[in-house]
């Protein structure tokens, strides 16, 4: 059986969000090939957060080293495994640009290499790349594009894939039309990507005046946050409440519920990129280039791109209500 190696750093569940669409597009190209993930954190949440997506076709690699790539020590720790486990990879995928870990991650056997670190310098074979994207999976599928010779479809996930019951909660939660949906909280505590309050109860008074249902998706845990919006704006929705369903899942199908979504750059923001809703997405600190999700329909609004900064409080209601009326007209 041929394998594949996808080698993945990013820990939290948007990182993960981010690369379905490519595993699935390999899988479906590369069909009898196994698909092996190497997360550098060992938290492989396609078993464990993610495990309802269903993509149980992934398997883990006997390569068990904790931030794996991230120290020289792995130089001569992987030799060990490699020996041990008889480890070849037809295909290795390195979706991450640090030349210590992709000199590391190189050391196992393989046949072909696609990486984007040093401008694609160790690609095997050499493939000339005119993608200056920063989004390395752009990158790495315009690579596997011209090495099938133009055979290589990029495939979206298709919600089918989730059990239907997810949808039966969505649906009674969400019962009706018009819905947008506002994800505001964030999962990184390091980088300011979340907005003010203040600007948060306008956008929300401002979709109201249009005969819009705004629905808050966040956890359970912002209790304290729910409190606050709901004693200063009258009509909100949080269904996440309303449910003992606690799963990613649920949150992709009451996606498929709203009209479009507003949302800042976090875990729900990928989630919701899996049922392909449209959205207004804003970006601070963050790449706007590198983490934007793939659907259909997006307005992108980054402090970098507007203001030179990383500063996301620049990006004031007024401009966010623009994007709305754009959007509404978009989806009419």
């Amino acid at each position: 059986m041929k394998k594949i190696l996808i080698y993945n750093t990013g820990g939290g569940l948007g990182d993960s969000v981010q690369i379905v669409n490519l595993i699935l597009s390999l899988k479906k190209k590369f069909d009898g090939y196994e698909i092996y993930l190497l997360q550098g954190n060992q938290e492989y949440l396609f078993e464990t957060k993610l495990k309802d997506l269903n993509l149980n076709f992934i398997k883990k690699p006997k390569i068990e080293i904790l931030h794996f790539g991230f120290r020289w020590k792995h130089f001569l720790e992987i030799a060990k495994i490699i020996k041990r486990n008889n480890l070849y990879f037809d295909i290795i995928i390195d979706l991450q640009s640090k030349l210590r870990n992709t000199l590391i991650l190189k050391r196992i056997p393989h046949a072909f290499l696609f990486s984007s670190t040093l401008n694609f310098f160790f690609n095997r074979p050499k493939i000339l790349i005119t993608n200056k994207k920063k989004s390395i999976n752009e990158r790495i599928i315009e690579c596997l594009i011209i090495y099938t010779q133009n055979n290589f479809e990029t495939i979206k996930f298709n919600t089918k894939l989730i059990d239907p019951s997810f949808n039966t909660e969505a649906t009674r939660l969400l019962p009706d039309k018009n819905y947008v949906g506002l994800s505001i909280t964030q999962g990184n505590p390091y980088r300011k990507k979340s907005l003010q309050i203040n600007t948060i109860l306008e956008i929300t008074k401002y979709l109201l005046s249009i005969n819009k249902k705004p629905v808050f998706l966040i956890e359970k845990k912002y209790s304290d946050l729910k409190n606050l919006i709901e004693t200063q704006v009258k009509n909100t929705l949080f269904p996440e409440f309303e449910s003992e369903v606690n799963n990613p899942c649920l949150t992709i199908m009451l996606g498929r519920r709203l009209d479009y979504s507003i949302t800042i750059d976090n875990g729900v923001m990928h989630l919701l990129s899996l049922a392909n809703v449209p959205m207004i997405a804003i970006f601070g600190p963050t790449c706007a280039d590198k983490f934007a999700p793939k659907v259909d329909k997006i307005k992108i609004l980054s402090s970098q791109k507007l203001f030179n900064s990383k500063n996301i409080d620049l990006i004031t209601p007024r401009i966010i209500i623009e994007q709305i009326d754009l959007i509404e007209k978009e989806i009419i």
